[in-house]
């Protein structure tokens, strides 16, 4: 697929003033703006300025630094890619730094070990690549501003996300900068830029889908070679990391939620999961993926992509075009484009544009008043949060999925809408439901801290996405799910034995 380059601006430009507009009515404190100069290997529309610097664009020799947070990957990357270009454009040296926090929205061992994990391959591979690589630990608002100024870059580049804290980070490292220092945000972890998708909160699946398509002749297209830049880093070189220690420290800190063993980190294990000969989803199961991925008895009907998706250690682009190739299982494929693409996405679109992405306060109009008004219905069970998080109801099927959540680090997606319905009965309120319903996921979901764990939350709980269906106590209008329609949808039994075998093995 070939970029359509030449109205790509005059798009770009159009959508980047609703954007802006849209965000500032939200409340977004950092101005941004589509890049007007472009590269010849990334589309001007994936890239925000955030900064405009004074010091010329392309003032010759000062380092760009490329700042990885959520695409943690060396492959198939279009923020580095563009970094490396702008750096040869100016004869410029380029580092990658990545800033390591102590905490993070509940992540524990099972989620430090992973990314610090994925991580040393990416230190490695970019070593190869001559490109160093900074491992900076502590507060990102400190330690990025400090590590530009001493190295006196003039671009910073960042990636994209659209949870709340990672915006305030890049909001603060915005303002600490020098002012000659240029700042770009990449989107390289959608498909289709989200700016671009959209400039509004979106309704559903059904609203965002026909924009999203119209993009995709644009954005949809092959990755070009990651050309090193030919100036060498001959600044002072990184120290060296002992990642052995950091996986101990951060998997002895959060040692209450182990590391699981099935899911191996790493940018070279999502290829092989993606594409692998033996095990490779493409190449062995997509045939049946529209079949499969609704039944929870039959766990390898799933892509098992997402833990690689959400740290960025596999390109979603890069799914997509590979799964293009293999139009003779057509079902298949636009299944898996649909989530891959427009789902995921959609997620990114509601995190972007809805700061209450995570509470009550982030749904229609029509769900927070019919939550309200069923907030006090007599519940025939009333479980705490403790019980909830030890598997201790009387549903054996919801602590099945409960536990592998536990233990596995996974939940399959369609047992994640009855997890947390349920959870919105079985406690007071609704806002203590969602609370619950985060929490849990975050703490042990691999793919936590997610936007598409925090809508799948809030499509269960508060409709988000979703429409009004016939009233009913306590869920009020938002759909309900039970017990019953399980066992007629897939073979109840048999999941809540694989669970158990699992969790044993």
């Amino acid at each position: 697929m070939k970029r359509k380059g030449k109205n790509v601006n005059k798009r770009a430009s159009k959508k980047a003033k609703t954007s802006k507009d849209t965000n500032e009515a939200n409340g977004e404190e950092m101005a941004a703006e589509i890049v007007g100069r472009g590269t010849e290997d990334v589309n001007p529309g994936r890239i925000r300025i955030l900064k405009q610097g004074t010091m010329p664009v392309l003032a010759r020799g000062a380092p760009i630094v490329y700042w990885m947070s959520r695409d943690q990957r060396s492959r198939d990357n279009w923020a580095l890619i563009y970094a490396a270009q702008c750096a040869r454009e100016q004869g410029s040296p380029l580092c990658v730094i990545f800033n390591l926090v102590d905490s993070f929205l509940h992540a524990q061992a099972r989620h430090f070990g992973f990314m610090l994990r994925g991580l040393r391959i990416v230190q490695k591979k970019l070593s190869k690549l001559g490109i160093p690589f900074f491992l900076l630990q502590g507060k990102a608002e400190k330690n990025v501003p400090a590590f530009v100024k001493k190295y006196g870059a003039s671009i910073l580049v960042m990636d994209f996300s659209p949870l709340r804290i990672g915006r305030l980070w890049r909001e603060s490292v915005c303002r600490k900068v020098s002012s000659h220092v240029s700042v770009f945000e990449v989107d390289a972890h959608n498909v289709v830029p989200v700016w671009i998708a959209s400039g509004k909160q979106e309704y559903s699946a059904r609203t965002i889908r026909g924009k999203i398509n119209r993009h995709l002749p644009d954005y949809l297209v092959e990755y070009p070679p990651l050309v090193v830049p030919s100036k060498p880093w001959t600044l002072k070189k990184p120290p060296s990391i002992d990642w052995d220690f950091l996986i101990r420290k951060a998997t002895k800190r959060g040692a209450e939620v182990p590391e699981v063993k099935w899911c191996e980190p790493g940018e070279d294990a999502a290829m092989d999961l993606l594409l692998g000969k033996r095990k490779g989803f493409l190449r062995t199961r997509i045939c049946n993926y529209a079949d499969d991925r609704n039944d929870p008895s039959k766990p390898g009907g799933l892509s098992g992509l997402s833990p690689y998706l959400h740290y960025g250690q596999i390109s979603a682009q890069l799914c997509a075009l590979e799964a293009h190739k293999l139009r003779c299982y057509s079902k298949g494929v636009d299944v898996f484009l649909e989530e891959l693409i427009i789902r995921k996405e959609l997620a990114d679109n509601f995190c972007f544009y809805q700061f209450n992405y995570d509470s009550l306060q982030g749904a229609s109009d029509w769900a927070q008043k019919t939550l309200l008004a069923h907030a006090s219905d007599r519940r025939e069970h009333i479980y705490s949060r403790g019980d909830l998080e030890k598997g201790k109801t009387h549903d054996e099927l919801w602590n099945a999925a409960q536990l592998e959540m536990v233990h596995l680090g996974k939940m399959h997606g369609f047992m994640r809408m009855y997890w947390a319905k349920k959870i919105l009965e079985w406690t007071r309120r609704p806002e203590e439901a969602l609370a619950i319903s985060i929490f849990l996921n975050d703490k042990y979901e691999l793919d936590g801290r997610d936007p598409k764990g925090y809508v799948g939350c809030m499509w269960s709980i508060c409709g988000v996405h979703d429409q009004g269906w016939q009233e009913r106590p306590i869920f009020g209008k938002i759909r309900y799910m039970n017990y019953d329609g399980c066992r007629r949808k897939f073979n109840v039994d048999g999941y809540i034995q694989y669970v158990k075998g699992a969790i044993e093995h």
